[in-house]
């Protein structure tokens, strides 16, 4: 089920159909899918769920250093970029997509796999409902990782194995169970990581665009992003 689970990632293949100029049109509309995906996670997923396990103190600590420790990595990969080769044509929240949703699979692959210790029906159930919120999210990652300079083939690739650390938190996860009750300090982590990205890298980047219609549309597909993610709160409960 991880396994399956990673191929969401390749979801983003049916832009290999489309012409340059087709997936230009598009791509801002796939980052604001991305953002809405990001901050729905955070907010009604990472944050409840760790509140419910955390002290709230401890939480919101944990969350402040995932914010920083994202900032000062994505300085460090721009420094790194730009004084190794001269110029930045990628943007260093591309990797910082790539590892914060590394970080997202791997928890959700020990979810898997504690499920599956329950149950056989209820792994598969709870498989079925990650990978339903999974779906719009990597989508949009792989919008974000396009725009930030990466080929579509590269776009895939990358996302791909970022997608397949579910398989190693399930592998993980099902020996060593124990792995699960750790998992929980990193969901607020997680948490800052992904509203650094969202807020501070993505949403600028779409709010450039000078067209008021298109801004709405794009506010519209932020909406829309998390809108999936509370759905998929909502049916897990």
């Amino acid at each position: 089920m991880t396994l399956i689970n990673g191929l969401i990632a390749l979801a983003g293949a049916f832009t290999l159909i489309l012409s340059k100029k087709s997936l230009d049109k598009i791509i801002l509309i796939l980052v604001s899918l991305a953002v809405g995906g990001l901050l729905g996670g955070a907010l009604f997923h990472f944050i409840p769920e760790a509140i419910e396990k955390l002290p709230i103190y401890l939480v919101l600590l944990l969350i402040l250093i995932g914010i920083i420790v994202f900032y000062l990595t994505e300085k460090l990969l721009h420094w790194h970029h730009c004084h190794k080769y001269g110029k930045c044509e990628r943007h260093p929240f591309t990797n910082l997509i790539l590892y914060g949703d590394g970080l997202h699979n791997f928890i959700d692959g020990l979810v898997i796999a504690a499920s599956f210790l329950i149950s056989i029906p209820f792994g598969i159930l709870t498989s079925l409902l990650i990978m339903a919120h999974e779906l719009p999210q990597e989508i949009g990652d792989f919008g974000v990782l396009v725009y930030g300079g990466y080929t579509k083939s590269k776009a895939l690739f990358y996302n791909f194995l970022s997608q397949l650390t579910s398989v190693l938190g399930g592998v993980l996860g099902y020996f060593f169970l124990s792995l699960k009750d750790y998992a929980i300090y990193l969901l607020p982590f997680a948490a800052g990581g992904f509203l650094y990205i969202s807020i501070m890298d993505l949403i600028p980047e779409i709010f450039k665009e000078k067209s008021i219609k298109k801004r709405l549309i794009n506010i519209l597909f932020i909406i829309i992003g998390i809108l999936f993610l509370v759905s998929a709160k909502i049916l897990t409960e």
